[in-house]
């Protein structure tokens, strides 16, 4: 509750601080269901200093009975894997299936295979901050195996886990830093540091892959930009690659062939987050500019900003329940079954693409048949406690088209969409005042300069699978309980340090102020080199959204987005696991007292 009251004490007053449990949207109100609410079982908000964010992972084991839901969160030293209830039925946080307590080193992130999960058995993959990863059944209680188990192949901390969409046995790793490691779970890592062989080189990136006589992890090494790779994202249909660093870069890449497809810079300071549009279409990207970044796959540019956030945005994330498209004319281009589309779709080594729980937007991929209504729904949290939801429609998306404004909350900055027929009755030249904001941003008036290249990358060897099918393997052998020790703790601790917002180092001292500063001043000054181009558009120069809802809704920053069927879920650095039900979806708990709400989050 600390950071509730520093802000009470700067003047915020009682609305500022009023954390709020529902909001409304054009589909109805949302509401927090405070019975439904995870954490560690003793319920008392977590002394977050010095800890890595609290990340939260689904899996549906298809039960039977009807809650094949499962949740596993990680707080401090501790990860919990509980039965996840939703909507349904209060959370019973006495009996977690499984509850673990690492020493020496925190878990940072995590993922299921949805493959391979089911009531008996899933595999989990979990990061730490000692750069090594473990592959756990939280349902059988078993560790199966530890990977980078000696540190020998990066030392650094794990910031984002995935599976390989459609592989049972690959997956992808990031560091702070800044490098990408493909493991497979069949293999070993072996007793030395592995030695690399340049695959693969080009703007920004290099792939190695690793030289052995026998088959060893890491199968491949990306060395992706520069300073810590926050996080990455699949596309839905597994063949891309979106990755969010520390240098303000997203770089998109054909996974298979490791092609640079596109890329995009930051408007200030580091990307921390990033997702995609059910469809593929779109990429949005969030960081320490306080900006929501909407990022065209096909065109490979900005075609959008939002503000509404007050300081770093930590999770960004689309609502494919909400998202929709229609279509005018059948899609042209995929006129053949889906079989055949997936047979377009090849893995090295067997790797199979699953894409029939895709949402049935990435069907309509026409460009001849202009799509008559889209609504691309998207979310975004922070370290300033507060929820964003973001409504992307046509009069962004195709700005030519003539087109009746029914969207009340995008707000468009562009002189070009200033002067569009269908307009509000705003002077052509005239800007809404700007929102409250943290850091102020630099705004030129000048017109875009630098290179008008476009930012797509082509190759000669598209198609090309850089996975060997000697790579791929099927069973899985155990190995010890996890006991893991870093030596490098304070530096740890400094790089965590270094994303907290500008809000959390307030009281730091002087010393760390001036570093900031200066760092500040160095970035300012990268940045300048792209601002104005293609890679990076003037303020003025794109869309700028107004948010739809934005709501503080946590004392602490949040760090968990997630939307579900028939919720959204978010969490906060405090160790709290929010469950937001949808309109009509508040079932059982409808009638619960907001009053008797644990955490003390709720006014």
């Amino acid at each position: 509750m600390q950071f509730h009251k520093s802000m009470a004490a700067e003047g915020g007053g009682k609305e500022m601080n009023e954390i709020k449990t529902q909001f409304t949207t054009r589909e109805g109100v949302y509401k927090l269901l405070t019975h439904s609410e995870y954490s560690r079982p003793n319920r008392v908000p977590f002394n977050s200093q010095g800890s890595n964010p609290v990340k939260v992972s689904f899996v549906n084991v298809n039960d039977q009975s009807g809650n094949g839901d499962r949740i596993c969160f990680n707080v401090g030293r501790e990860l919990y894997f509980y039965i996840y209830k939703g909507v349904r039925k209060a959370a019973d946080l006495s009996k977690p299936i499984d509850k673990r307590i690492y020493k020496g080193t925190q878990p940072t992130c995590h993922d299921f295979n949805p493959l391979t999960a089911t009531a008996e058995s899933v595999s989990l993959l979990v990061g730490f901050s000692a750069g090594q990863v473990q592959l756990i059944d939280p349902i059988k209680k078993e560790t199966s195996k530890l990977f980078n188990e000696e540190r020998l192949i990066d030392k650094s901390r794990v910031t984002c886990v995935r599976w390989v969409p459609g592989s049972e046995s690959l997956f992808l790793v990031a560091h702070s830093s800044g490098s990408l490691y493909l493991y497979n779970v069949e293999h070993t890592c072996g007793t030395t540091p592995p030695h690399y062989q340049l695959l693969k080189q080009g703007d920004g990136y290099a792939v190695h892959t690793c030289k052995s006589k026998s088959a060893r992890n890491p199968l491949l090494r990306w060395t992706v930009g520069e300073g810590a790779l926050n996080e990455f994202a699949f596309s839905p249909d597994g063949k891309f690659l979106a990755c969010a660093s520390q240098d303000g870069f997203l770089r998109v890449f054909g996974f298979d062939a490791a092609e640079l497809h596109g890329t995009m810079k930051s408007y200030f300071g580091g990307l921390l987050c990033v997702c995609w549009s059910p469809d593929g279409r779109y990429i949005v990207a969030g960081g320490e500019d306080d900006l929501v970044t909407v990022w065209s796959f096909s065109d490979c540019r900005v075609i959008a900003r939002g503000h509404g956030h007050k300081s770093w945005v930590s999770v960004v994330a689309f609502d494919h329940c909400t998202t929709s498209v229609e279509d005018s004319d059948p899609p042209a281009e995929f006129s053949g079954s889906d079989e055949e589309f997936h047979e377009q779709i090849h893995f090295g080594g067997g790797r199979d693409r699953a894409n029939s729980s895709q949402s049935h937007l990435s069907k309509r991929n026409s460009t001849d048949g202009r799509p008559v209504s889209v609504t691309y729904r998207f979310g975004s949290v922070g370290q300033d406690t507060q929820l964003c939801l973001w409504d992307l429609t046509e009069d962004i998306l195709f700005p030519h088209l003539p087109l009746s404004r029914t969207r009340t909350h995008t707000n468009v900055m562009s002189a070009t969409m200033s002067n569009s027929s269908g307009n509000s009755g705003a002077p052509a030249n005239s800007l809404p005042a700007p929102l409250p904001r943290s850091n102020s941003l630099p705004h030129s008036s000048g017109p875009a300069g630098g290179s008008t290249t476009p930012n797509c990358h082509t190759s000669s060897s598209k198609g090309s699978s850089i996975i060997d099918s000697t790579f791929i393997a099927t069973g899985v052998s155990k190995f010890a309980t996890l006991s893991l020790h870093d030596t490098r703790k304070e530096r740890h601790e400094k790089d965590h340090k270094r994303n907290h917002s500008m809000g959390h180092i307030s009281s730091k001292s002087s010393d760390k102020l001036n570093q900031l500063s200066s760092a500040a001043r160095t970035a300012k000054a990268d940045a300048a080199k792209t601002l104005g181009t293609l890679l990076c558009p003037r303020m003025e120069e794109v869309p700028l959204l107004e948010p739809l809802v934005c709501k503080k809704i946590a004392h602490e920053r949040l760090t968990v987005l997630i939307f579900l069927e028939d919720c959204l879920v978010t969490a906060c650095q405090e160790g709290f696991i929010c469950t937001w039900a949808r309109p009509g979806k508040v079932g059982l708990l409808s009638s619960q007292n907001p009053a008797n709400s644990p955490s003390g989050t709720v006014v």
